[in-house]
């Protein structure tokens, strides 16, 4: 049969007619898989471009690329509610991925559904329980021997169920979607925050909770705010020590770690084309860290080759036929917009303590200085799911050939992430690996690492103050290491390098020089690497799991003496009454991301047991009562304890509690088990001063109620000691505050107003008890 392509050609010649048209008439028939493991799982373009027309004839007006793709997997296009930042959307995504630590709860949820078989293609990835201890093999055997439960588990799930199966060593869930599953105009969720990579690729894709990924699973439209459009415009070109990475540092600054929340960043202009497809991954991925749904560029010629080296030819070429659909229309409208000529654009490396906190190169070592952040750093730290590229490899390496060719190694210590066993395999045969290993690297796992906690670090001890520089993503406090007192920068890969050669943060490899073991001074130029490698990708090792065509005689046991994997059981559903008397749990002083709610690290082994990780609930949030963390007041015995035993103590008691929070409560990672934890030791109202989105949606998914300061000042009038009432929930209805009276020690009483964002789909979930339990609900 002629290819694809040339049919369109033959047709366009025949009809006369547009080039998209052709596409439309031949779509059904081309049956272009998503993916090489689904070849009888389809890209429908066809009803990407109906849905868009129907919504474009609708609002009468051009629409971004964000709205295209969005829009165009809508339930029900034609009497879908479309408002940015208002409607609740019904969403058709077309595929879900999962990460090890949180599919272990997605799978649990999955099986208490009572379904058997997903309804969309779906993967499990395996890369976040293996710790970087010595290196990459014995570190990957040792975590295989460890999770064997663990993985056990996860693979006769997906077989019983029909998931894919990724098996440990495989490489970064993100990494893996880049270069098998993602494509121009998918819609994707993933039980992952920066599942945002993948608009690298043009398609939007959106880290959601594990209930989000079941509800996808079983087949039940998908609920997302309809989100608005942050527009930024690049001008110009990157050129010497500038990366892609430096976009999205740059944007941090700019919008702060909240400033793109429910909101869509989406990236165009003629700058654009000046970025490979995994540069423009890498600054999706950590548009995470200021909170936006997802990020996503327009499809271009360097998506078309990404796609064609890693053998996906026959989509860039479909691509080619709706390129009109997977890019912005002329004269779209953004919400915001920014403007960055990247011609102008300047190294630069953020931190420490959060991603937002922006300093060119040139001036950090100053600001060290002058803040008292120690100057020397103690180790250097390349690669995770966002940099871990041929080209970031490629232009480490080219960096790392310099020192070499002068004598030099690194004077802090080096470590090498590879994103996937394809980018180690050809790293390996072209020279990369060993050139940085040569510099005194050690190249860990594929897989996760020190970029989620997954690190035991031996050459400080906890306490120590002391400074790491890294290409990964997020930098909050004790992520890496567990030790509040590591200041972690985050900055490009060849930059890392860079510094960790010269060991200082004041170091400026734009204009400081180096001294070779010659006695010569020199100074490193600017590293240039191929953005693909020459020849073919290596595959490496083949670590897939097909999930089998007949699994009715497949069993997925979990032991009920199991310390790491425990069957669930149902929430409570609420008794109808208005919420009286809570206990406040802890009234949290600043910063609560969800590794302060469920801290990852050597918790990652709990992810599948709910009791068991319950035992770190809220130990990084810290007490405004006495400054402190893990260490609340129980309000029965005046006694000073840490928090997930207070909470128990309440639940044994028949307390229920609430927790008070301060700005962007439960930013960072996408795990439920922040969600879950509350839940499951009988919280039942976390109220803030705003929610981080994913947090916000998992809290309601779990039967919880999160609520907002009408006027963000009523969070000063609380306390610790006081208790409260939520009232208003028998008329619980969409937009509608509820009423919170604060019950003061010495008899005297406050009330206040609190808001929501549940819609009525949302407030049955709560009625119920959970999203699971109202699934289940509608079953019967």
């Amino acid at each position: 049969m002629a290819p694809y392509s040339l049919l369109v050609t033959r047709l366009q010649k025949a009809l006369g007619v547009r080039q998209y048209h052709v596409a439309s008439v031949l779509c059904q028939r081309a049956k272009v898989a998503m993916s090489h493991f689904e070849p009888n799982e389809y890209i429908h373009y066809d009803l990407l471009e109906k849905n868009i027309n129907i919504v474009r004839k609708r609002l009468n007006r051009p629409l971004t690329l964000s709205e295209k793709i969005v829009y165009g997997h809508l339930d029900d296009p034609a009497s879908q509610e479309i408002e940015r930042g208002k409607s609740y959307l019904r969403l058709r995504p077309d595929r879900v991925a999962m990460q090890d630590a949180t599919a272990q709860m997605v799978m649990l949820q999955f099986i208490s559904s009572g379904l058997s078989k997903v309804a969309v293609p779906s993967t499990i990835h395996c890369d976040h329980l293996i710790e970087a201890q010595v290196g990459g093999e014995k570190d990957l055997r040792r975590a295989k021997d460890i999770n064997q439960e663990v993985y056990n588990f996860l693979a006769t799930a997906g077989a019983k169920y029909g998931v894919g199966f990724w098996k440990p060593g495989s490489g970064i869930i993100h990494q893996i979607i880049l270069e098998n599953y993602a494509y121009p105009g998918v819609l994707l969720i993933g039980t992952d925050s920066h599942t945002p990579n993948g608009g690298g690729l043009g398609g939007i894709c959106i880290g959601v909770g594990g209930a989000d990924a079941v509800d996808v699973m079983a087949g039940i439209p998908w609920e997302l705010k309809c989100p608005k459009v942050i527009g930024v415009k690049l001008t110009g070109s990157l050129s010497g020590w500038s990366s892609p990475k430096d976009v999205i540092l740059k944007v941090a600054g700019i919008l702060t770690v909240k400033g793109g929340t429910g909101a869509i960043v989406e990236y165009h202009g003629p700058g654009v084309d000046s970025i490979s497809c995994t540069g423009m991954a890498t600054i999706c991925n950590m548009g995470a860290e200021i909170g936006a749904t997802t990020s996503v560029f327009p499809y271009n010629h360097r998506m078309k080759k990404y796609l064609s080296k890693t053998g996906r030819e026959d989509i860039a070429n479909l691509a080619d036929e709706f390129k009109d659909h997977l890019v912005p229309d002329p004269g779209c409208h953004y919400d915001q917009l920014i403007e960055i000529n990247l011609s102008e654009l300047k190294p630069h490396i953020n931190g420490p303590f959060t991603p937002d906190l922006a300093h060119p190169v040139a001036e950090v070592g100053k600001v060290a200085e002058k803040e008292g952040w120690p100057l020397d750093i103690r180790v250097g730290l390349i690669g995770s799911c966002t940099n871990s590229s041929y080209e970031d490899m490629g232009r480490s390496a080219a960096v790392a050939k310099q020192a070499l060719a002068h004598g030099l190694k690194c004077k802090s210590q080096f470590t090498i992430t590879p994103g996937s066993e394809q980018i180690r395999a050809t790293i390996e045969r072209d020279g990369y690996a060993q050139i940085l290993r040569d510099l005194g690297g050690i190249v860990l796992a594929n897989a996760c690492g020190p970029c989620i906690g997954q690190w035991d670090r031996k050459d400080i001890k906890k306490g120590e103050k002391n400074t790491i520089v890294t290409s990964y993503n997020r930098n909050f406090t004790g992520r890496n290491d567990a030790n509040p007192e590591t200041h972690a920068f985050v900055t490009s890969p060849e930059i890392v390098t860079a510094l960790a050669i010269a060991g200082t943060l004041k170091f400026n490899p734009e204009t400081d020089y180096l001294t070779g073991t010659d006695g010569k001074k020199f100074r490193l130029e600017a590293p240039d690497a191929d953005e693909l490698p020459k020849g073919e990708f290596d595959p490496g090792q083949d670590t897939y799991q097909h999930p089998p065509k007949d699994s009715s005689g497949q069993h997925v046991d979990v032991s009920p003496t199991s310390q790491r994997l425990q069957l669930l059981e149902p929430f409570d559903k609420w008794d109808g009454k208005d919420l009286e008397d809570l206990q406040i749990l802890i009234k949290v002083k600043g910063k609560c991301t969800t590794d302060h709610i469920s801290a990852a690290g050597p918790w990652l082994k709990f992810r599948g047991h709910l009791d068991n990780i319950s035992n770190n609930l809220l130990i990084g949030a810290i007490n405004i009562e006495n400054g402190k963390a893990n260490s609340v007041r129980n309000a029965v015995t005046q006694e000073f304890g840490p928090v997930p035993d207070t909470a128990r103590y309440y639940k044994k008691h028949g307390i229920r509690w609430v927790v008070i929070g301060d700005e962007n409560y439960g930013e960072g990672s996408s795990r439920e088990h922040a969600a879950l934890e509350p839940r499951h030791l009988g919280g039942r109202a976390i109220i803030t001063k705003s929610f981080a989105r994913i947090h916000e949606t998992n809290l309601k998914k779990q039967g919880l109620l999160p609520l907002t300061f009408a006027d963000p000042a009523d969070y000063n009038k609380i306390h610790p000691v006081d208790k409260l009432t939520i009232q208003g929930l028998k008329d619980f209805t969409p937009g509608k505050p509820l009423k919170c009276i604060i019950k003061h020690p010495n008899g005297t009483q406050e009330t206040i107003l609190l808001n929501h964002t549940f819609n009525e789909t949302q407030i049955e979930w709560f009625r119920a008890g959970s999203a699971l339990n109202r699934m289940k609900e509608l079953q019967q």
